[in-house]
């Protein structure tokens, strides 16, 4: 399960690479309030996400964040990372969360260990050739399926 502030960072650049590069920049506010994302909360991952290159910023009236590179260049996997957030299920098979099983006796004797970093290698694969622009693509096809569904 993807932490709450991956989530939050994924929605916040999807709003970003909506406006990518035409209007380019959106305030705090105005993203919080379309996502529904508590503004200080987006505030500290705006900024985590512009310290690891991912957004910038620009002060002033006609200030705001936008997508340092195109949303095609962004993958799921690079926003999860970048805001702390484990892809594996288990910590005992993450690659940059990694802790040891307190209740496992040997993870290479483990069957659940086994099967979970091959689910973790899956997972990792999927988010690292899903980019936002992907994102945005399937949103937009559920979208018209739903649409379609309801006439």
């Amino acid at each position: 399960m993807i932490p709450r502030k991956s989530k939050y960072a994924i929605q916040a650049l999807k709003s970003l690479a909506k406006v990518y590069p035409e209007k380019g920049r959106l305030a705090i506010a105005f993203i919080a309030d379309q996502e529904r994302i508590p503004k200080k909360f987006l505030e500290a991952i705006l900024l985590q996400l512009r310290n690891v290159g991912i957004v910038g910023s620009k002060m002033g009236p006609a200030g705001g964040y936008y997508l340092l590179k195109s949303p095609d260049d962004i993958a799921l996997s690079d926003i999860i990372r970048a805001t702390g957030g484990p892809i594996a299920l288990l910590p005992c098979v993450s690659l940059n969360f990694y802790e040891a099983c307190e209740d496992c006796p040997s993870e290479e004797l483990c069957g659940l260990h086994e099967v979970l970093e091959e689910v973790r290698e899956a997972s990792v694969r999927i988010l690292a050739k899903t980019s936002l622009t992907d994102l945005i693509k399937r949103e937009s096809k559920l979208l018209k399926l739903s649409q379609s569904t309801d006439n």
